[in-house]
């Protein structure tokens, strides 16, 4: 019974994340980072790890401001850190945990792009392309290997030290980070 519950609220969370997923992809990226909020203060920085690490891995991309993106892209890698196969498994959408590292740290990589650290991007996509045999043969694992691609592009033409500034996205319009995983 005890676990009939755990697993009825857990489903709650992630469709409330999910929720605010869809309202931050119609466009009101106001109102998702507040509902967001919300959300994240319920959960509590000690919550379930897969709660924190869906919840802040969206609320990096409602985000205006690359060092607030930053802040909660290293908060969804550190709550996937904390995360098992079993835990995983509670949910029944899950990936498989090492599935979800590729993208983390692409978005990492892509976080480091936006603020001219060159270094710190390489690093991170070194890491992501080291787990990226995790990713299936989808559209997903597919979008993911090419974002990574594309972004190992622009890093190899960044200066070491050049301030690249902080723009959004990438010259073509395409976004920096890997296609994000619908709740």
């Amino acid at each position: 019974m005890a676990e009939q519950r755990e697993q009825t609220a857990d489903d709650a969370m992630m469709t409330r994340i999910g929720q605010v997923v869809m309202l931050h992809h119609a466009g009101d990226r106001e109102e998702a980072r507040d509902r967001y909020l919300g959300l994240w203060a319920e959960i509590g920085e000690d919550g379930d790890p897969l709660h924190r690490c869906t919840l802040a891995h969206y609320m990096a991309d409602a985000q205006d401001d690359p060092d607030h993106e930053l802040a909660w892209d290293l908060r969804a890698l550190s709550a996937a850190q904390g995360l098992t196969e079993a835990r995983l498994a509670l949910h029944e959408q899950s990936l498989a945990l090492r599935a979800l590292y590729p993208s983390l740290h692409l978005n990492l990589a892509a976080d480091y792009v936006k603020l001219g650290r060159p270094e710190a991007a390489r690093s991170h996509l070194t890491q992501a392309r080291a787990v990226v045999g995790a990713l299936g043969d989808d559209g997903y694992g597919d979008g993911v290997r090419a974002a990574i691609a594309r972004l190992e592009t622009r890093v190899a033409a960044m200066s070491p030290g050049r301030d690249e500034g902080s723009g959004r996205g990438s010259a073509g319009g395409e976004p920096l980070g890997p296609p994000r995983r619908s709740s």
